[in-house]
């Protein structure tokens, strides 16, 4: 259920459901941590964030407005389109009723945070230059990467955003950044490369949110340097697919062991464990994370960052 209204300060709607909602970690992996430029988080608790609609930029503004309701208000060519699209966006029709965890680390998650909700942005191109920007690297390298091309090559966001507020750069854009200032990102050419030509395909990958997770991901992957995790990674904010489960992460597969087993695993093993769980297998480990219960013990010093640009 949605009200929508204009304002002289953007347009507005509020959306409803049956069900709790949890505004702030469902829409938590939306940020590519501190200092993100397109997305803001206020001192009273508004979430900001800015992107590119199929009808042009949008920055938008949501609120908890309730245990189960969120206001929107929305500035920029993409306002209509972004409210028009926010009940879907945050995913308020999804069934959860075959969601029924044994574990009781799980269990407890579950029941302590009902309204975690998942993503659909329909936004994947959005999703998939930092995807691969974090691809084997640190990630506070891959979030320093992300905000200095943003901020050399977005634009400023529209409306009264936050200081400092840029849309992401456009996928021709994307496409014509010389190899050079990715190297100054500190960013390594088989990843942009992989950037590169995935905004060649822009179009065509934006296509791909029309169909189902699965054959989504088959498309996704056609194109080189995109493997499973990078489509995992991308599913879970643009397809709001609950079962796209990060295999190959460097840490994942370890924070599983240690917190439901008490013991690390390889990605084998957690696949393996968290079978019972399809298809809500990534909803799981956004619960143990958001819950505080996801760890893996420390063994030794962090790896150091690498910087690459001085080369």
């Amino acid at each position: 259920m949605a009200e929508s209204g204009v304002s002289p300060t953007g347009l507005t709607r509020t959306v409803r459901s049956d069900h709790p909602i949890d505004l702030a970690h469902t829409v938590a992996p939306l940020s590519r941590g501190r200092g993100d430029p397109c997305h803001h988080v206020t001192a009273d608790g508004a979430q900001w964030h800015a992107s590119r609609m199929p009808t042009g930029p949008v920055t938008y503004r949501l609120v908890q407005s309730g245990d189960r309701s969120v206001q929107g208000r929305a500035w920029g060519q993409g306002a209509d389109e972004f409210l028009d699209g926010l009940h879907h966006m945050l995913c308020l029709d999804e069934d959860m009723s075959d969601f029924v965890p044994e574990h009781p680390k799980i269990a407890e998650a579950h029941r302590r945070f009902p309204g975690l909700r998942m993503l659909c942005t329909g936004l994947v191109f959005e999703a998939l230059v930092p995807a691969v920007l974090e691809q084997k690297v640190h990630t506070a390298s891959a979030f320093a990467s992300w905000r200095k091309l943003v901020c050399q090559y977005g634009t400023p966001a529209p409306g009264p955003a936050p200081d400092g507020m840029m849309l992401p750069p456009d996928a021709d854009t994307w496409r014509r950044i010389p190899s050079w200032a990715f190297h100054r990102a500190n960013v390594g050419p088989q990843r942009s490369q992989t950037i590169v030509r995935a905004a060649r395909l822009a179009d065509a990958l934006e296509r791909a949110s029309a169909h189902n997770p699965a054959e989504a991901a088959c498309r996704l992957r056609t194109v080189p340097g995109i493997g499973i995790w990078t489509v995992a990674e991308i599913a879970q904010r643009a397809f709001g697919d609950a079962d796209a489960l990060s295999v190959g992460d460097f840490h994942l597969a370890a924070i599983v062991g240690w917190t439901l087993l008490g013991h690390s695993i390889d990605d084998d093993a957690m696949v393996e464990y968290l079978e019972p769980l399809r298809p809500h297998r990534y909803r799981a480990i956004r619960l143990l994370e958001i819950s505080g219960q996801a760890r893996k013990p420390k063994f030794g010093p962090r790896t150091p960052l690498t910087d690459h640009t001085w080369h």
